[in-house]
């Protein structure tokens, strides 16, 4: 059994910053890809940002230059840092990992979701 755990969400006003986390545990063989999706209100959930096991990110449009992404493979957690965040980034952020429970098969993971609230 794996389990993803975000922690980090919370209010923020318009032009601050939160890092959020997200840490895996359980029996994990190998992580490869980990990400960040978020779902707001009335909305399908969307990616915001990926890394691959060698550290290759990629980010949806709405949130470059202002997001970045992380992973301590040592911690088996991945982070996400935003800045500059807007009202419209408000969200349950949800962290995502394909992990390998053994060498030949993975499977994708979701967290249970961190709330992010962006608003004067």
């Amino acid at each position: 059994q794996v389990h993803l755990v975000e922690s980090g969400g919370g209010l923020v006003q318009p032009g601050g910053s939160l890092r959020l986390s997200c840490a895996a545990s359980g029996s994990i063989f190998r992580i490869n890809d980990m990400g960040w999706y978020r779902q707001a209100p009335g909305k399908q959930r969307e990616l915001v940002a990926l890394v691959s096991s060698s550290g290759s990110t990629s980010y949806a449009d709405s949130v470059k230059g202002r997001f970045t992404i992380s992973r301590d493979d040592a911690k088996n957690t991945v982070y996400l840092q935003m800045n500059s965040l807007k009202p419209e980034d408000t969200a349950v952020y949800y962290c995502n990992a394909d992990i390998a429970t053994m060498p030949t098969i993975s499977f994708a993971f979701w967290g249970k979701g961190t709330l992010v609230t962006v608003s004067s």
